[in-house]
């Protein structure tokens, strides 16, 4: 605790601020030493880190190559894109597919026969049903059921309780299109009538049940859609008299795929040997010639992207690896920062930051082993084994560090005639490994390697080495600190006593020469 009464030099004229203030500085350098190591700690810490950053960033990308849609991607054109057009995946053959449509899949829709409102004024959807004035009025008995078909035979069945006094038109629709029939119902006020229609395409209801109807419904037993609202599973065939399914749309595509296959599906689409066809229209009894070819301008860019990173990835850590350190700047401590302008502290840490993982091991290893692999052959089925086969090489400037060169040209003859053989240079076949398999794997042990000396932003300082270290370092410089100040009272202490001592003789030579005045 330092000292309540400081006696500055009264009586010894000297400045005792000053002493021991210089007295101090001398005491401090330990301590500025260890803020200085603390701060150089603290920057390796960041510079591990913004080297982990890449390194995942990379190892992200050599997952992405291990996939085989990173070079087998397929593009399509059609000869009758109004009618069918496709996507292909990576597994589809490259060729041509001819598809004739001859009847798209609709939804099922079924309307009320005729208006519904009675009188000169149309009904308010959002009032209460009791206070509308329905041309057949309100049955007695106003619940119903609608039953729904699943292209899988299973059916959905529901049924719907009305009241009058308590719900509007709109409460209804809405209860009808909420549930998991697969219904959606509305009013149009301009048609004056309501509307009931699958929300999926399909001919599901297979038996001869309503009529076949997808949306069905006992009329008998339903005389709130009947009769209030006009809907009916059948109607009366002015031709025939016969008594046929009121219901439109409820229809499967039909297609026939190159001249041979016919199909039906419940949707607008179809997937064959993995091209998925989409159905927009008939095709008018031609066929639409849908062409797959090797999406090689995709490939190239993703091994591209791919090299760059890598590239990016060498020049950095490897320019840090071979960085000499400036000896000649050392981390500024807070002190002496109080002196300097913003500029000149950046200029200062710009120097004094050279060299941070100088001749690091687990980077230079790292380096290496990423350079022999991509030299490495692959033993595959394909016809190439190694990257120079498809026109990726090592730059031949010992300057560059192992980055790599692409002949683009090259790369794409090799793409367009062998995407497979491309594929399995990078991901491999079998029990063998490819280049992206080997990179990961060495990305992935470098980064956990990183990750135990300078951690994670998300990391606790115990869980790595040098947050360790810096918080051992911490713990020194709040030690340190206390015996500083402990110091400093013990000069304080001894100054002031001999200050007093001095002012004491002082006053015993006055008072002589007063008695011998």
């Amino acid at each position: 605790m330092a000292n309540d009464m400081r006696i500055g030099g009264l009586a010894s004229g000297m400045d005792i601020d000053k002493i021991v203030g210089d007295l101090m500085k001398a005491e401090r350098m330990p301590l500025d030493k260890m803020e200085r190591e603390k701060t150089t700690l603290t920057w390796k810490r960041d510079a591990y880190r913004e080297v982990n950053k890449q390194l995942f960033e990379l190892e992200n990308m050599a997952f992405d190559m291990k996939l085989e849609k990173s070079y087998n991607s397929k593009t399509t054109s059609s000869s009758d894109s109004g009618a069918v057009t496709a996507t292909a995946n990576a597994e589809s053959s490259v060729g041509n597919y001819n598809m004739k449509v001859d009847q798209l899949a609709s939804s099922a829709i079924n309307t009320s026969r005729e208006t519904i409102s009675g009188g000169t004024n149309e009904i308010d959807p959002s009032g209460l049903l009791k206070d509308q004035n329905f041309k057949n009025g309100l049955p007695t008995n106003k619940d119903f059921t609608i039953k729904t078909y699943n292209e899988d035979g299973s059916t959905n069945e529901k049924t719907f309780t009305v009241d009058p006094n308590t719900q509007s038109l709109n409460d209804v629709l809405k209860n009808i299109s909420n549930s998991d029939l697969g219904v959606r119902a509305f009013y149009d006020s301009q048609a004056d009538k309501l509307v009931l229609e699958r929300t999926e395409t399909g001919n599901f209801n297979k038996t001869n049940e309503f009529k076949g109807a997808e949306i069905g419904f006992d009329s008998g037993s339903a005389p709130f859609l009947t009769q209030t609202l006009g809907v009916w599973n059948s109607k009366q065939d002015p031709d025939t008299g016969n008594w046929v399914k009121a219901e439109q749309g409820g229809t499967n595509a039909k297609f026939t795929y190159n001249n041979a296959l016919d199909l039906e599906t419940s949707g607008n689409s179809y997937t064959l040997n993995g091209v998925t066809f989409n159905f927009n229209d008939t095709t008018d009894g031609k066929n639409a010639s849908i062409n797959v070819n090797n999406n090689v301008d995709s490939a190239v860019d993703k091994i591209t992207q791919f090299v760059d990173k890598y590239n990016k990835v060498i020049e950095d850590v490897g320019g840090r690896i071979s960085e000499q350190k400036n000896r000649d700047y050392q981390p500024l401590t807070d002190k002496q920062k109080e002196g300097m302008e913003e500029k000149e502290i950046e200029l200062w840490e710009k120097q004094a930051k050279k060299g941070l993982l100088h001749s690091d091991s687990t980077l230079q290893g790292a380096m290496f082993e990423m350079r022999n692999e991509w030299y490495q052959s692959v033993d595959t089925s394909g016809q190439f084994s190694q990257l120079s086969e498809i026109g990726i090489k090592t730059s031949s400037s010992y300057r560059d560090n192992g980055k790599l060169i692409i002949d683009e040209d090259k790369l794409r003859q090799a793409l367009t005639e062998d995407s497979a053989s491309v594929s399995k240079l990078f991901v491999g076949e079998g029990e063998t490994e490819g280049i992206a398999d080997k990179l990961k794997t060495t990305l992935n042990e470098t980064i956990k390697q990183v990750e135990r000396k300078a951690g994670k932003p998300s990391s606790v300082p115990s869980s790595y080495n040098l947050g360790e270290s810096i918080t051992q370092i911490d713990d020194e410089m709040d030690a340190f600190e206390d015996r500083l100040n402990q110091i400093e009272d013990r000069y304080w202490s001894e100054f002031t006593q001999m200050e007093k001592a001095i002012q004491k003789m002082n006053s015993q030579s006055n008072y002589m020469m007063q008695q011998f005045g």
